[in-house]
């Protein structure tokens, strides 16, 4: 019975949350193109900011030390993951309205 009564609180908490949020975007009304020309910017440099500084790390380590690894392979996937990672990071954060 008490786990019954936690689950129509935890509904009606996401309920409350939805509704506050629905109304708060309609107070906010439209962003606008400017808006999403910033967070089109915003996600770009996030992702090749560090792809470019590992890439460029991955080529110098290349350059100084001799291996049978491509390090400038390795540091090209690891700054387009970090990159992506960071991305997510503003999107979602930009999304709750932080």
């Amino acid at each position: 019975m008490a786990e019954e009564s936690e689950n129509k609180n935890t509904f009606a908490d996401t309920v409350r949350k939805k509704s506050a949020r629905k109304i708060r975007s309609r107070e906010e009304g439209d962003k606008g193109l400017w808006y999403g020309l910033g967070m089109f910017g915003l996600v770009g440099w996030s992702v090749s900011i560090p792809t470019i500084l590992f890439l460029l790390l991955g080529i110098w380590i290349d350059s100084t030390y001799k291996s049978t690894y491509s390090w400038t392979l390795m540091m090209l996937i690891v700054g387009i993951f970090i990159g992506c990672m960071n991305a997510w990071y503003w999107v979602k954060k930009e999304s709750k309205g932080e």
